[in-house]
């Protein structure tokens, strides 16, 4: 998948922009604040629909105006297609393929595979087991569009479940038969769920051991290990085993909408004893596995957004690292930096096909 052309209107602080890609290597250059990290969001919205940074749609409407639109030209395999987002102020997003809109917003994830890496990525390590979560949840539905079907399903029938409890607790009264309507569909949607995230996490772990390695070239082993309450017991028993407890809480404690992943280095997690280098290395080879398995996974080799990639990283790693990605076929490439003269002596050096866009 290549994304040939990209036009921006009224896109965060960019009025109009458009560029022509190289099939290789492409970086934005310029100071801080011009908008570099802007124009890799509006790519990711190209793929997922929605911002890496977790802005609301209209509030990336530029100041003053009443709309922003994307557009861009993919070269898939055999086809040229055009796809346009268009995000009005008083309106729904709508996501056209070729002029046609689509029926569900999911319909669209998973045709333009992409793979982040940002100076945000360091929050999978720091936050929450939601944050992890939603990283998994992500890497899964660009490859199977089943899966983000039934984790919508899943999610409004827990809602619904909660709200039942709460409902319970507020009126002081209490109708278990009600309760367990929720049972079934909880139970078949988060199921099935928890079977595709575990096979996806054993698939995805010895490929991230392995980028590891390159990387860092260290003697520590890392891990990614999926945490769940079904490796226990199955979700039926689950719901019956908790009931009294979440009717005191009032909401399901127990399920898929608590699942981690671990991240370890020797049997430890590595927010614990990896230092700041070995933390960088992991995220990094966690998301060139994500690109890797994508990959076998789809047949589409994703796109690589390498967001402000030099300011965590020596020149040489940054080198080391996109010589391995060219290395690896993994596709068209998009970077940010300040420096041009950084990214030009880096980046030349490795693929003569590379363009250079001052923003």
């Amino acid at each position: 998948m290549i994304i040939k052309k990209l036009t921006l209107y009224n896109f965060k602080n960019h009025s109009e922009k458009k560029f022509e890609f190289s099939p290789q290597i492409n970086c934005f250059v310029g100071n801080n604040g011009a908008g570099k990290t802007n124009i890799l969001d509006a790519l990711h919205y190209l793929s997922v629909g929605k911002s890496f940074l977790g802005n609301t749609d209209i509030n990336n409407i530029k100041t003053d105006e009443d709309f922003f639109t994307i557009d861009a030209e993919v070269q898939n395999e055999d086809s040229e297609d055009s796809i346009k987002i268009s995000q009005p102020k008083e309106a729904k997003k709508i996501i056209k393929k070729n002029d046609k809109s689509y029926d569900r917003m999911a319909d669209h994830i998973g045709y333009l595979p992409s793979v982040m890496i940002s100076p945000y990525d360091s929050n999978l390590i720091s936050d929450s087991g939601e944050s992890r979560r939603k990283f998994l949840d992500s890497m899964i539905s660009q490859t199977d569009s089943g899966y983000l079907f039934d984790l919508i399903q899943y999610q409004k029938t827990i809602q619904q479940r909660n709200a039942l409890l709460k409902y319970f607790a507020k009126n002081r009264v209490w109708d278990k038969d009600s309760l367990e309507i929720y049972d079934d569909p909880i139970t078949k949607s988060g199921t099935k769920i928890f079977e595709k995230r575990k096979e996806f996490v054993e698939k995805l772990n010895p490929i991230v051991q392995n980028f590891y390695q390159i990387i860092s070239g260290g003697r520590e082993t890392v891990s990614v290990i999926y945490e769940s309450h079904l490796s226990q017991d199955s979700f039926e028993n689950l719901l019956k085993e908790s009931l009294e407890k979440d009717r005191m809480l009032t909401y399901t404690s127990k399920g898929i909408h608590k699942d981690d992943l671990l991240f370890e280095m020797d049997s430890v997690l590595i927010k614990r004893i990896g230092s700041q280098g070995q933390q960088k290395s992991f995220l990094i080879s966690l998301k060139l596995a994500q690109m890797s398995l994508v990959k076998e996974l789809t047949g589409k080799t994703p796109i690589l957004l390498l967001d402000d990639i030099f300011d965590k990283l020596d020149d040489h790693r940054v080198a080391q690292l996109i010589k391995l990605v060219n290395q690896e076929n993994f596709g068209q490439i998009f970077i940010t930096d300040t420096h041009r003269e950084r990214t030009e002596s880096v980046v030349k050096k490795i693929n003569e096909e590379s363009i250079i866009f001052e923003i």
